[in-house]
């Protein structure tokens, strides 16, 4: 995998002083493009996600390694050096690799950095043209600026608990981290601008990205929904607030999504489940009307689809051309041959496992600089001589 051309960002350097999820997430799609980055960690501790398990990698005897699987999922190609910067010594080393950064991106809470002359404000007269990249959960601004953030937090103040859960349950938190990962993808999005900005004009600047401000961008529709009616937008469970029929139903043995978007598959998934009279009767004739009606509606289309197989409907529909799907579990996710083509599922080397470590692969694919896969995710301080090496010259 070490063949493919050079990545789209080839010779960036970015020094990565994140921990957890967020920022990790954002430059290890850095360095998935190329990009040299380097990830500063506490000496004998490094990042806090290390220890977050089981499950562990485990090494040839079976046992468990220093590095969580949580770890391993956001920080492949990176080097890792230790370094503890509230030291004179290290801060002075720290200090040297930022001048020779293109990029810099932290997670610290508000101001920990500056305390250690590390600031933005501290840099930027000295790097004028460094990108300085500081994810926190409330942003630079605000009355909560000084606050820790956390996904789980911010999914709850960003709104996106109200909509997620059963319609008459308490409300839910996102299987997975998304207010850190969408953080860290809108932080690459904004670098990725400043880094143009620059070779435009030469100029770096500060990159503030907010978890809370994420969260809030990314409830999209469904924020839309509150400003445009002034109606909290209400929580729908598996439905769909202005879709209808658009949720999960279960088939005469297993769970499956129909998605109908626009009339003309109404019509057809009607057609197909022997009900035209549905797709003509004027209380569903339209989206509008079925979403006023779906009350009506949707008990007649789930007692409809429970009387065949979850493969029946998803054979018959997708004929159709009407969207619908498996509700699949992790496992049926990985096996899924179209997951599979797209290389969703990549392997590389690891010095502390006897076998390849499986890994999930970027979903970024460039004709002319595709993704490569350079490092697997480092042991904290692995590459410290290296890196020295490379940036500073030192032997």
């Amino acid at each position: 995998m070490t063949d493919s051309p050079a990545g789209a960002l080839a010779g960036l350097k970015v020094l990565d002083l994140t921990r957890v999820l967020a920022g990790p997430s954002a430059t290890q799609i850095l360095g998935d493009l190329g990009a040299d980055v380097v990830k500063v960690e506490r000496p004998g501790v490094g990042d806090d996600t290390r220890k977050w398990g089981p499950p562990f990698l485990q090494d040839a005897d079976g046992a468990d390694t220093s590095e969580s699987a949580y770890y391993l999922s956001a920080n492949r190609n990176k080097r890792s050096i230790a370094i503890d910067f509230t030291q004179p010594e290290g801060r002075a080393l720290l200090r040297r690799l930022v001048a020779e950064a293109d990029v810099l991106v932290e997670n610290y809470k508000l101001g920990d950095l500056a305390r250690h002359g590390l600031g933005y404000d501290d840099l930027k007269a000295e790097l004028p043209g460094l990108i300085y990249c500081s994810i926190t959960g409330f942003g630079q601004t605000g009355p909560y600026a000084p606050r820790a953030g956390y996904d789980y937090l911010v999914q709850a103040m960003g709104g996106i608990m109200s909509l997620t859960g059963p319609v008459d349950g308490e409300p839910m938190k996102v299987g997975v981290a998304v207010a850190d990962l969408m953080t860290g993808t809108y932080a690459t999005i904004g670098i990725l601008a400043a880094l143009d900005y620059r070779r435009r004009t030469g100029r770096g600047q500060l990159v503030d990205l907010a978890l809370l401000d994420t969260q809030v961008a990314w409830l999209s529709n469904a924020g839309q929904y509150y400003l445009t009616s002034g109606v909290p937008t209400p929580r729908t469970g598996n439905g769909h607030p202005t879709i209808v029929p658009y949720q999960a139903f279960r088939a005469s043995d297993e769970y499956l999504i129909l998605a109908v978007g626009n009339d003309a598959q109404f019509a057809k998934f009607c057609d197909a489940a022997g009900r035209t009279d549905l797709a003509a009767d004027p209380r569903f004739a339209t989206n509008q009307a079925r979403v006023r009606n779906r009350e009506v509606l949707v008990p007649i289309v789930a007692g409809l689809i429970a009387e065949k197989s979850r493969g029946y409907w998803l054979e018959t529909l997708e004929r159709r051309q009407v969207p619908c799907g498996p509700i699949n579990t992790i496992d049926q996710v990985f096996a899924d041959p179209q997951v599979a083509a797209r290389e969703m599922r990549i392997e590389m080397a690891h010095p502390l496992a006897p076998e390849p470590v499986a890994l999930i692969g970027s979903p970024i694919k460039l004709s002319e600089t595709p993704v490569t896969y350079r490092h697997a995710p480092p042991a904290c301080g692995a590459d410290g001589d290296a890196v020295l090496r490379d940036w500073l010259g030192e032997l």
